[in-house]
């Protein structure tokens, strides 16, 4: 059969599903809805003062100490990386009307946190040149999955300019949030409802958060005895690190503690505006001498969320493989940092989701 196998999804574990395969001479054709590769990992500079550097709006950090999937990778693959900054105190706020609270954390209190030489899109890149030119088709939106009674699997796909195609699948890795599957893909014959109840009920990891990168031209919170993470239950932002890079230039970023339907209520002027009131109380005057600010709403990708999603997390959620679905057991496998159990919502649950997916398919195909 010289069909190939069809991956949904352009993020880590697609090109990392995809990268495997062509490895072992199996031939396969990855699809993508947005304009670019690497889903929900997103380095990104400002346009106008490039020698910034680039800084991540979606995952920053692994952690080499119990993460070894990911760590063999960067190893194989040469990337460079760095320590996530930690040297000096921690701030604590408790409210926006008096001084934060300063602590100094104990020596090795913490993992140890590694961040990417360019950002985590270096990571996506060198997994991405090992697939070969014309196997990943951007722009390309997958509306439904048929099988016919042949066995055989169709895949629809939809162009931004509307253009529609039917692809021929010798098997099917969905690699994208599971969420996603069921509210953008309709398949024929249906999931069974027990299985698209497992899918309801895992959050797409990040999707209801938004993450600000407030960019200076040095990282002067240092010269204060500051490492730059902070804890606030004032906010708008719930947590703060350390964001600077190799370019010199520094940087903060944080986390909105607000919900997505507030953040949308206040507007991203606004926001913005509650975000520097934030930082001077923190570190000072000289937070106001911003060189760039770069901003995300995971919120309000489609590609990312869907409406379930803006309800915020209460714990960390339940992730993990899906039950099998019998009349497709065969041809559909499902990948994504949300089908791993030790791991999901890390660079490492993706990875891992890649290789499980490889195996599997190696199961069915022979």
């Amino acid at each position: 059969m010289n069909n190939p196998v069809v991956i949904v999804g352009a993020g880590l574990s697609g090109l990392r599903t995809a990268s495997l395969l062509t490895k072992q001479g199996i031939a396969c054709k990855v699809l993508e809805a947005r304009d670019r590769i690497g889903g929900r990992v997103l380095s990104s500079s400002d346009p106008n003062k490039p020698e910034l550097g680039k800084f991540d709006l979606g995952p920053t950090w692994f952690w080499p100490q119990y993460e070894r999937t990911i760590s063999n990778l960067v190893n194989e693959l040469n990337l460079e990386t760095f320590d996530q900054y930690t040297e000096g105190a921690m701030l604590a706020e408790r409210s926006p009307h008096t001084a934060p609270d300063r602590y100094v954390l104990p020596p090795n209190s913490g993992a140890r946190s590694m961040r990417f030489i360019g950002g985590v899109q270096t990571l996506i890149d060198a997994v991405a040149a090992r697939i070969p030119s014309g196997v990943i088709e951007l722009n390309t939106k997958v509306t439904a999955i048929r099988q016919e009674e042949a066995g055989v699997v169709t895949v629809e796909t939809q162009s931004l300019d509307g253009e529609k195609k039917e692809i021929p699948a010798r098997a099917v890795i969905l690699a994208l949030p599971p969420r996603m599957v069921v509210r953008h893909i309709e398949f024929s014959p249906s999931l069974p409802s027990g299985l698209i109840t497992d899918l309801e009920s895992k959050p797409t990891w990040m999707a209801g958060h938004a993450k600000v990168i407030v960019a200076y031209d040095r990282p002067f919170w240092r010269e204060a005895g500051l490492s730059g993470f902070v804890t606030s239950w004032a906010g708008p932002l719930q947590e703060i690190h350390d964001a600077s890079n190799e370019s010199g230039a520094g940087a903060l970023f944080g986390f909105f503690g607000m919900p997505a339907k507030e953040r949308a209520e206040l507007g991203e002027e606004e926001l913005m505006k509650k975000v520097m009131e934030q930082l001077v109380r923190l570190f000072g005057p000289e937070a106001r001498n911003v060189s760039a600010v770069l901003y995300k709403d995971w919120a309000k990708d489609a590609n990312t969320a869907v409406e379930e999603d803006n309800d915020p997390l209460r714990e960390f959620p339940q992730y993990g493989p899906s039950p099998k679905a019998v009349v497709w057991e065969n041809k559909i496998i499902f990948a994504g940092t949300e089908t791993s159990d030790l791991f999901g919502g890390h660079l490492e649950g993706a990875l891992q989701s890649a290789e499980k997916a490889v195996l599997d398919l190696k199961k069915i195909i022979g």
